[in-house]
């Protein structure tokens, strides 16, 4: 309930009338049935603004340290995670990437919509980065297709570290769905998984035009810093 309250009665009408969301192909997403969206992940705010313009509800996964935080800011994370429909997962220990998957397959064998950023974290520069395979066994595993999202713009309204949101007009692109019935069964090939990877993420490229970079964002976070030369 507080999920369809926060997006047509307390936070989505302000939010459109602020950023006045401009979306090209809203149309490729279905009215009913298990579907993935696979977005760039540029801000934080991607998980407000693309369910926004969605009326079917979104459903992402997040870490379950986001439910237990202390105080009036725990408090506010835990109510607006819970509110916008996303599930606490945990991730900690080598379990971790298979209790998220399976938490998404439960939302699409239920006929609903799971979100997905399959470069696991946010950009560290706006670049594009190497995909994760998740989104590739959930789509075999679902037999769900796979709809590309690009996030255009977020990356300007909320730069990254940045508390304040700068008013600009939200820019979102949904592709054409993927679907991967021809690899019906080949779940767990690693192969099989890349390759339907990198063709997701050769899209949402597509879509967002956006610089693409063959590394894992999250590796490119961990990196020690070059210091710079005195020569």
């Amino acid at each position: 309930m507080l999920y369809w309250l926060l997006k047509w009665v307390l936070l989505g009408p302000l939010l459109r009338v602020v950023f006045r969301p401009r979306i090209d192909g809203l149309d490729n997403v279905p009215a009913s049935g298990p579907v993935i969206l696979a977005s760039n992940h540029l801000s934080f705010s991607d998980s407000i603004f693309m369910p926004l313009v969605i009326r079917r509800k979104v459903t992402f996964v997040a870490k379950a340290e986001y439910f237990t935080g202390k105080g009036i800011k725990g408090w506010f994370m835990k109510m607006f995670f819970a509110g916008t429909g996303t599930i606490p997962v945990d991730r900690s220990g080598g379990r971790a990437a298979q209790a998220a998957l399976n938490t998404q397959l439960r939302v699409l064998r239920g006929g609903n919509i799971a979100g997905i950023y399959p470069e696991g974290t946010r950009s560290p520069d706006g670049r594009l980065y190497r995909g994760k395979t998740g989104v590739a066994r959930l789509a075999l595993e679902s037999g769900a297709p796979v709809i590309p999202v690009a996030m255009l713009n977020t990356d300007d309204i909320q730069p990254t570290g940045k508390l304040m949101w700068k008013v600009r007009r939200v820019r979102i692109r949904f592709g054409e769905p993927l679907e991967f019935s021809r690899y019906a069964g080949m779940a767990g090939d690693r192969y099989v998984e890349r390759a339907i990877t990198d063709q997701i993420m050769y899209r949402i490229m597509e879509l967002g035009g956006r610089e693409y970079v063959d590394v894992y964002a999250a590796k490119l976070k961990t990196a020690p810093a070059v210091p710079e030369s005195t020569a």
